[in-house]
């Protein structure tokens, strides 16, 4: 079995170390075909953007090695899909300039230290074509351009920082049109226009944005990219990739040559994501064929286009988890490595309409938004309108079909998966946690000491009723809502699942006066309403036939009370045994 490369992102380490890489080539020969000049595409993070670049980099890049060989990558695509393309598409193998930039790493909490990384990216590009500085064919004022970027870097480094804050608009001025500069350098040396590959462009300002220096960054990036994109006479094509589409009017102002494909574009659906028998195929060379439908419930589920995809980081690690061990049960992969603060945000900020809208979501049904691809991070909180597009776009959502209304698309929209339903599931069980440790029990325990049943259940109905349904009969979370309620009732020590009697009830109150009686609850959850007084018996007999009031006098307590509690839906009855 080949090696699976789990955070490997460059196309030869997968052909160098012999991994195995899903045959993604021909997305080369569509960008040729379909897409513009420059291309921009927006997909869910780790949908294999980055290796999708690498790819056309190595395609594409007249490179050289360090002794100044012209490097042959022809191997690197033998035997692969590209190689069927065509004479006209196989004869711009390696014969390009590329400046490869990844805007990923600009995650800094202020705009001077997010600039710097970016400065350093640019200023790593410049390194490796540093051979220009012994090139015939730049004049004097090429190399002092070249200089002035790259090698006057240790100038900086070398200034107070008085000198750095006063200096700081100027050199932002000077990066704003590096790549530009960079283009012509190369188109001069080599004779060819240049290839441009820009990698997660967005992070930069969606970091920005929730760091408060959003307008500083969309003013940086605007000038990079016009400069680079727009009035490049050295450009060849372009590739820009990232998770959301920004709104022309904030960085791509006035950018004809700009192609733009979403997931709901029709060209490109199939090379981003693995498809269904892609998937299929990686499972069989693993042995894990019979493990198909387990990975399609928790992974697949997305519509790009006309493609229907598999979420392809959570397949890979699948696999990698489960060769040898296929009885193991799934994990939620994407849902670790993925941002879910925006999710969180929405549920906190529900009001009674989104909060129906995320039930019948997580009940596995659907709900129909107007989308628009023109979003600015500084708009997402404008309407729920623009959460939900956000969330369509960047794979929290999947499309079930779409109509237009004049102008305006409709789409109908599900969750994905198992693992994205994990996502939505663990948000708000966390927001609701969250609910009920910040809210005043006190009414409730008073209830709890007094005896008072109906008072308990009443007040348990309000707290579920402001909920957001995740549970459908599930009884670990009534439990452990349960359990986050008593606690702090006065002169008790909560305990969950300890053993009493000949069974284990699943919550005791402790005394910390032993005169005082322990007090037990058993939990049972019912999906009819009418049903809920059969749970609160089969909760009284449960604690007859376990003893669970025996246990507690072997202990040593002078004796204990014990409470039935029923769970249906946001409903709860008490009853005192």
């Amino acid at each position: 079995m080949q090696k699976i490369g789990i955070g490997y992102e460059r196309y030869k380490d997968f052909l160098d170390n012999d991994m195995y890489y899903v045959d993604k080539t021909l997305l080369i020969r569509d960008i040729v075909d379909k897409g513009g000049q420059t291309t921009l595409f927006t997909r869910p993070r780790r949908f294999g953007k980055t290796l999708a670049l690498s790819m056309i980099r190595t395609f594409f890049e007249l490179e050289y090695d360090f002794d100044g060989n012209i490097l042959d990558n022809r191997k690197y695509f033998e035997g692969k899909k590209i190689m069927g393309a065509g004479e006209r598409i196989l004869s711009m193998l390696g014969q390009y300039p590329v400046i490869n930039l990844s805007l990923k790493s600009a995650k800094q909490p202020d705009f001077y230290s997010a600039f710097m990384r970016l400065r350093e990216e640019i200023i790593g590009e410049f390194g490796r074509h540093s051979y220009l500085m012994n090139s015939d064919r730049l004049n004097e004022r090429d190399k002092e351009k070249l200089d002035e970027l790259y090698f006057k870097e240790s100038v900086w480094n070398r200034k107070s920082t008085e000198e750095k804050e006063s200096g700081f608009k100027e050199e932002c001025d000077k990066y704003s049109t590096a790549l530009k500069i960079l283009s012509e350098l190369l188109k001069k040396h080599h004779n060819k226009n240049v290839i441009i590959l820009i990698d997660e462009y967005d992070v930069p300002l969606e970091n920005s944005y929730f760091k408060g220096f959003y307008p500083e960054m969309v003013g940086f990036i605007r000038s990079l990219f016009e400069s680079a994109l727009k009035t490049n006479d050295a450009l060849e094509r372009a590739v820009v990739t990232g998770c959301l589409r920004i709104s022309r009017e904030s960085i791509f102002t006035g950018l004809n040559n700009l192609e733009v494909n979403s997931i709901r574009g029709r060209d490109f659906g199939e090379y981003f994501g693995f498809t269904v028998d892609e998937t299929e195929a990686m499972l069989k060379a693993y042995d894990l064929s019979g493990n198909l439908d387990i990975v399609r419930s928790w992974y697949d589920g997305y519509i790009f286009g006309d493609a229907e995809v598999y979420n392809p980081w959570s397949v890979i690690k699948y696999v990698k988890d489960h060769a040898g061990a296929p009885e193991r049960f799934p994990e939620p992969y994407w849902s670790n490595t993925s941002s879910n603060s925006i999710i969180r945000d929405l549920v906190e900020k529900a009001d009674d309409s989104t909060r129906d809208e995320l039930e019948r979501l997580i009940d596995g049904g659907t709900i129909e938004k107007k989308v628009h691809e023109d979003i600015t991070y500084d708009g997402i909180y404008d309407s729920q309108e623009n959460l939900w597009n956000f969330l369509f776009f960047t794979g929290y959502m999947r499309k079930v079909s779409e109509r237009s209304e004049g102008r305006d698309i409709y789409v109908t929209m599900r969750i994905p998966n198992e693992e994205v339903l994990y996502v939505y599931e663990n948000q708000i069980s966390e927001w609701f946690e969250k609910r009920v440790k910040a809210a005043d029990r006190n009414e409730f325990h008073n209830a709890v000491l007094t005896r008072d049943t109906e008072s308990m259940g009443r007040i348990l109905t309000g707290f579920l009723r402001q909920s957001i349904s995740t549970f459908d009969s599930a009884e670990s979370f009534y439990h452990g809502f349960l359990l986050s309620m008593l606690i702090g009732v006065k002169d008790y020590s909560a305990r969950s699942n300890r053993e009493e009697g000949e069974g284990r009830p699943d919550i005791t109150l402790y005394p910390l006066n032993p005169p005082d009686p322990a007090l037990i609850f058993e939990i049972k959850v019912r999906k009819k309403f009418n049903e809920m007084q059969d749970g609160l018996n089969e909760a009284f007999q449960q604690i007859r036939d376990k003893r669970y009031g025996e246990g507690i006098l072997e202990e040593g307590y002078a004796g204990s009370v014990s409470f039935g509690v029923c769970f249906c839906k946001k409903s709860c009855i008490v009853g005192l045994l």
